[in-house]
């Protein structure tokens, strides 16, 4: 799906098109339930610029971090421990307890080892792949929370140039970010599992698989909520006595194939997001 209809969506650093919510299309049986924009037709893969506008908003996401990222890899990052031992490193349950202290709702207080890495990269994706980067004060919070202190300020004035009144209302928002009445908007992110590709005493790289789901639940809504499988890599650094980030970019799955299953209605996705917590991540 060409995402050239609409303006600002350039070629980025990732390499691969998608972000958060991606673009990726999954094969649904709808229900027959007429009046709910989630029955009805079965969505074809042909591009429409409703569903278009809302992959940019992911995709805008992404190529403002690339952007802000620009100027070269962390060479401290390649330390000791490359994809050899990442490949015998599987997420598998540690039994060590969570962090329990939050910084902006965000779980903070991560051991200075590997897992602790992982478990922050988790968890970062999550907050960086939720509804509240679409509003100014709450991003901010985020960066703040999630970024390295000498990269805050930058990302900040970057995802502001993104994330205009005007963009905001070109995906269906409100110009603060808020959705319109009668609609609930979804942006989420849902590690499914992560992996170390380089390490040094104080800096990790990580690759968190995750699955997303993004769009506007509500009866007449023209972007329904959809979902999509994409790879996170993000290069951490100690810095505070915690992993923050230090660059970002993402690809395109491991996608799984799709089943049968049938779409829920908007309500019943609206209504899901509303009383289905999120969790905080560890190994």
């Amino acid at each position: 799906m060409s995402l050239g209809d609409e303006p600002g969506y350039g070629d980025t650093s990732r390499g691969e098109d998608g972000g958060y919510g991606g673009s990726g299309q999954t094969r649904t049986r709808l229900p027959d339930r007429t009046g709910d924009v989630y029955g009805g037709a079965r969505r074809g893969r042909s591009s429409s610029r409703s569903l278009i506008t809302v992959v940019g908003v992911v995709v805008l996401l992404i190529a403002a971090i690339a952007f802000a990222n620009r100027g070269g890899d962390d060479p401290s990052s390649s330390g000791n421990g490359g994809s050899d031992k990442a490949k015998t490193s599987p997420t598998t349950a540690s039994g060590t307890r969570p962090v329990e202290s939050k910084v902006a709702g965000i779980p903070a207080g991560f051991a200075h080892s590997e897992q602790g890495a992982e478990s922050a990269a988790a968890n970062y994706a999550v907050a960086l792949g939720s509804a509240a980067m679409f509003n100014t004060a709450s991003r901010d919070q985020i960066l703040a929370a999630v970024i390295t202190p000498s990269r805050v300020t930058e990302f900040e004035a970057t995802l502001d140039k993104a994330y205009t009144p005007q963009f905001n209302k070109n995906v269906g928002l409100n110009e603060d970010g808020s959705a319109p009445q009668g609609y609930t908007f979804v942006s989420r992110t849902s590690p499914i599992g992560t992996k170390v590709t380089a390490s040094s005493n104080d800096t990790a790289t990580v690759e968190v698989w995750c699955g997303g789901l993004l769009g506007l639940a509500g009866q007449n809504s023209t972007n329904p909520v959809t979902s999509s499988w994409f790879t996170i890599t993000m290069k951490l650094e100690w810095t505070g006595g915690d992993w923050k980030i230090v660059s970002h970019s993402q690809k395109d799955g491991p996608a799984p194939v799709p089943g049968d299953d049938r779409a829920s209605s908007a309500d019943d996705i609206a209504k899901a997001v509303e009383e289905y917590g999120g969790f905080t991540y560890a190994r």
